[in-house]
């Protein structure tokens, strides 16, 4: 008789399940790429939120395409879209909803729920830090419960729920910080930078002659939310998982795995949801690779996205005009792949 074996059973079917998953992401950037000209990155960084169940940031400087970017995804989508356009005069209750006094047919008068764009299940967030911090925390609890709590009542928001919002860069006028929560909550934040001279060609020849792109739903809900169960079932590794741990453990200031110029220019590091983040961001790389299973460079490739917006620059590091990409790309170079590695250099 063969000798046991401990090795676990191979589903048969997640060849085909892998394969639909990337048939469908292809799918959805082929709808995107009809209206948007080149950020090859920043497409890929949405979708990654979007088949991970997260929530997006894009910022950049006015007429870049933000905008465009996340109406072509929803028009890509078969799902439920609302866009809030924020401005300092918008108020919690704009966002939410609010009670108001509805008169029925027999004249009596009672409190009904109206409620307010957030319930969708593709929110369009425009300009997010063009309203006060009072509005952008109506977010809060939508964004990591997916329920809202208004009038004493909480209402569960439809699934799949995405966030998709914009935001202009803090030295433009009339903009105000999003509060770290806030931030933290965001699964990825994308920096959208200008077009290239071959890109605006394309753009001028789509947007000056009359075209008018046609973006089709190809993808619903419920397709959406398997491809989430689908990516959270990739293998990682202990030894790979290890290496995400110790690359969040490393932007906390003074820590074990800190680098000099972490403890040089950091005053915050980032909290447990960019470990999440990392490997869940990595384990959409490796199905779009044709694996299934997390690599280290799988890894690499989405620390920035992932953490730029959950790292706080120090005195020193705003000073000299040292930026949080700086300072996690050189982390990422001094932080070795694995534990033997730490030991020969003498870190452990």
């Amino acid at each position: 008789m063969p000798a046991p074996t401990n090795a676990p059973a191979v589903d048969p079917q997640i060849h085909q399940l892998c394969e639909e998953f990337r048939r469908d992401y292809r799918a959805v950037q082929a709808e995107i790429g009809k209206a948007i000209v080149g950020h090859e990155e920043i497409v890929a960084g949405v979708l990654t939120c979007l088949f991970v169940g997260g929530h997006a940031l894009l910022e950049g400087v006015p007429g870049l395409g933000k905008t465009a970017l996340i109406r072509a995804l929803a028009q890509a989508l078969n799902l439920k879209f609302s866009r809030i356009q924020f401005t300092p005069d918008l108020m919690p209750a704009d966002v939410i909803g609010t009670n108001v006094i509805m008169e029925n047919e027999q004249g009596h008068r009672a409190f009904n729920f109206m409620a307010g764009p957030i319930f969708s299940q593709i929110v369009l967030a425009d300009e997010i830090n063009r309203a006060t911090p009072k509005t952008q925390s109506a977010l809060l609890e939508a964004m990591q419960e997916k329920q809202v709590t208004a009038g004493g009542s909480v209402r569960k928001l439809e699934e799949p729920f995405f966030v998709m919002a914009t935001q202009n860069p803090l030295e433009q006028e009339g903009t105000y910080p999003l509060p770290e929560a806030q931030l933290d909550r965001f699964f990825f934040k994308l920096q959208v930078q200008y077009s290239g001279r071959e890109e605006l060609r394309t753009i001028l020849d789509r947007t000056t002659t009359g075209h008018v792109p046609q973006v089709q739903p190809v993808i619903d809900g419920p397709r959406i939310m398997r491809h989430q169960d689908l990516v959270r079932r990739v293998v990682i590794a202990p030894h790979v998982q290890d290496y995400a741990i110790r690359l969040t453990l490393a932007t906390h200031p003074r820590g074990q795995f800190a680098t000099p110029m972490v403890n040089q220019f950091l005053r915050v590091g980032a909290s447990p949801r960019a470990a999440q983040a990392i490997t869940l961001a990595a384990k959409v790389r490796a199905l779009l690779d044709g694996r299934f299973h997390v690599s280290f460079k799988d890894v690499k490739d989405v620390v920035v996205p992932a953490m730029r917006h959950r790292v706080i620059l120090n005195f020193e590091g705003e000073a000299e005009g040292i930026t949080t990409d700086m300072v996690l790309e050189k982390m990422i170079a001094d932080t070795p792949n694995t534990i033997e590695s730490e030991l020969a250099a003498g870190k452990m």
